[in-house]
């Protein structure tokens, strides 16, 4: 099943349940979908329209949007908007695959540099295109591009 359709299923869910926050949670990675969607009307891309992995990335950023709030939040003293936020990246979250542990997101990165036969640091983007190719949506690649830099430099 598409992750489009798993969402589409669980908003109708939240809907007849009367999850208000759920329901609003879904809706926002709805219209983040639909922006993309829109985006891609008219170009070269428009005949696939977003893909799976697309919606991973889109969800991805979701989370890291909100983490970066609910930081500000607490930092701020509003705790009751920091708690919301999360309680959205528990929703999106459900939607995403098990993100990789650090034991394994070394492993990945190790496995990509072996599998382009990286060198140096100037092989940096062809490692990170391996990785974004296998692990869209479970590995942050902005730890990853650190942990590329210390194998090759």
């Amino acid at each position: 099943m598409l992750i489009r359709e798993k969402i589409g299923a669980a908003l109708k869910d939240a809907m007849r349940a009367k999850e208000a926050d759920r329901l609003s949670t879904l809706r926002l990675i709805n219209a983040a979908i639909k922006d993309k969607d829109i985006a891609l009307r008219g170009t070269a891309d428009d005949t696939a329209g977003v893909t799976n992995d697309d919606i991973l990335a889109i969800m991805g950023r979701m989370v890291k949007q909100r983490q970066e709030s609910a930081r500000a939040y607490e930092e701020g003293g509003r705790l009751e908007l920091a708690e919301k936020e999360l309680s959205e990246i528990t929703i999106i979250e459900e939607f995403l695959p098990k993100q990789l542990s650090e034991d394994e997101a070394a492993a990945a990165v190790e496995a990509a540099i072996a599998e382009v036969g990286a060198t140096s640091i100037r092989d940096m983007g062809k490692v990170m295109a391996v990785l974004k190719g296998k692990f869209t949506g479970r590995m942050d690649f902005g730890k990853a591009g650190p942990m590329v830099k210390n194998h090759l430099g």
